[in-house]
């Protein structure tokens, strides 16, 4: 075979490669966000209790989030293609037992195990993707590309799923996540390279539990704010653990041979600030997401299906920002994309906050701009955030590195979320998630 012909063997390998991680990269956060418009008909299914509602919402994303630090790991010191399929068949066992499940016991239990085989397929598939892309030009392009995939994941959940659910039932939701898990099991042995594992290094246990409980419990004290007050102790003490789990944690880290989080890694202003463009990004995703999606069916008395639709014009303008923002950090820097994706995401935010939720004011003067400013926004910072959060990640800590950015993307809708929506109007929590936007651009834009 000649030389050019290699080459473009080689390039047909990677691009195969990219389609399929980048597939379940799109279904796990296409599985995060699927329960979303369905979740009344759960409800009045099971006959369940508005707390009971939020816990079934957020507990995909717990073990998700809890997890990650520890699934990057795991992905560094057994190799990512080992722990990319452990976790796959993880996933695929509680996605097709979720539809099954007769209670809301059994599919808490379901989705609970979801979250914990989607924080071993996500670092580990980063980690994969860097032996796929062993080029560093090569690889920054694919990460421009990996970035926007989470939220084109979470449009899509949230539009496929109340057409699912309206037009059959919501457990055939779960047959997207099914359906994928199982045909990336089957492909990976012939798309997907070897990845070295890390024999060196240990696992952490210690941090990795206190980590895990730690980011658990906080999480779970601020999604029930929702329904309990701050002083309440189902709040005040899930809080107060998880914080001081946390401080142990970084304790820890600090003294351990070989710590799961080395305390460096986000001693770099360029990366942290890129975490905090991929938490907010996730954050007023998913803002918009539910706070319109709620006001279109009981302000307005929208149906399932209409209110999917509404969202169209949403994932258009974010597949058209995401396909341009890889030529646009090629151009620009992906530190330039980054901020003027928050400063575009900010604007559409603030426009939904003025006029999306008036129900006097029609579709198309009141929430289509928005629905087309904050998607175009939040790929271009997602894409570019993605590059900046990678930079200068030794191979060794690719593991670690798509469990830090994946911690960001489950922080923003989880943590962020519940903080922001507490501050009083659907308004002021689109305003204020916009004004964060808006603040994190301005940092971005400064920092060498």
């Amino acid at each position: 075979m000649t030389a050019t012909g290699a080459a473009r063997v080689a390039t047909m390998q990677q691009r195969c490669a990219f389609v399929l991680l980048g597939s379940v990269q799109t279904t796990l956060i296409f599985t995060l966000a699927a329960l979303a418009i369905p979740l009344p008909l759960i409800g009045r299914e099971f006959d369940l209790r508005r707390a009971d509602l939020i816990l079934l919402s957020a507990a995909y994303g717990l073990t998700f989030a809890g997890l990650l630090l520890f699934g990057g790991r795991l992905a560094d010191r057994c190799g990512g293609r080992r722990a990319l399929t452990a976790g796959l068949v993880l996933f695929a066992a509680a996605s097709a037992a979720a539809p099954l499940a007769p209670g809301i016991g059994a599919l808490l239990a379901a989705r609970f195990a979801q979250g914990a085989g989607a924080a071993l397929i996500a670092p580990a598939a980063m980690a994969v993707l860097r032996a796929a892309f062993p080029s560093p030009t090569a690889y920054g392009r694919a990460m421009a590309t990996w970035g926007g995939l989470s939220v084109l994941g979470a449009t899509a959940g949230n539009l496929l799923s109340g057409v699912i659910s309206a037009l059959l039932s919501w457990r055939w939701t779960f047959a997207v996540p099914l359906v994928v898990a199982l045909a990336a099991l089957a492909l990976t042995p012939r798309l997907l390279p070897n990845t070295t594992p890390s024999r060196g290094r240990t696992l952490d246990l210690p941090g990795a539990l206190l980590a895990t409980a730690g980011i658990t419990l906080a999480s779970y004290g601020l999604v029930v704010t929702d329904t309990r007050p701050w002083s309440s102790v189902g709040v005040f003490v899930p809080l107060l653990c998880g914080a001081a789990l946390l401080a142990a944690f970084w304790y820890a880290e600090r003294r351990a041979r070989d710590p799961l989080l080395p305390p460096r890694f986000l001693l770099d202003r360029r990366r942290v600030l890129a975490l905090a463009a991929i938490a907010l990004s996730a954050c007023g995703t998913a803002m918009a997401f539910v706070v319109l999606s709620l006001h279109l069916q009981q302000a307005r008395d929208w149906s399932q299906l209409r209110t999917s639709a509404a969202f169209v014009p949403f994932a258009v303008a974010l597949i058209a920002s995401g396909r341009a923002a890889g030529p646009l950090i090629g151009r620009y820097g992906a530190r330039t994309v980054t901020a003027a994706g928050l400063g575009t995401g900010a604007a559409g935010l603030a426009l939904l906050a003025l006029t999306g939720i008036d129900a006097h004011i029609s579709y198309r003067y009141g929430l289509l701009p928005g629905l087309v400013l904050l998607p175009a926004g939040t790929a271009a910072s997602f894409a570019g955030a993605a590059v900046l959060a990678i930079e200068g990640v030794p191979q060794q800590q690719t593991g670690l590195a798509g469990g830090v950015l994946n911690t960001a993307m489950e922080f923003g809708p989880t943590v962020l979320f519940a903080i922001l929506l507490t501050l009083g109007s659907d308004a002021s929590s689109l305003a204020a998630t916009g004004a964060a936007l808006a603040a994190v651009a301005l940092l971005n834009h400064r920092t060498k």
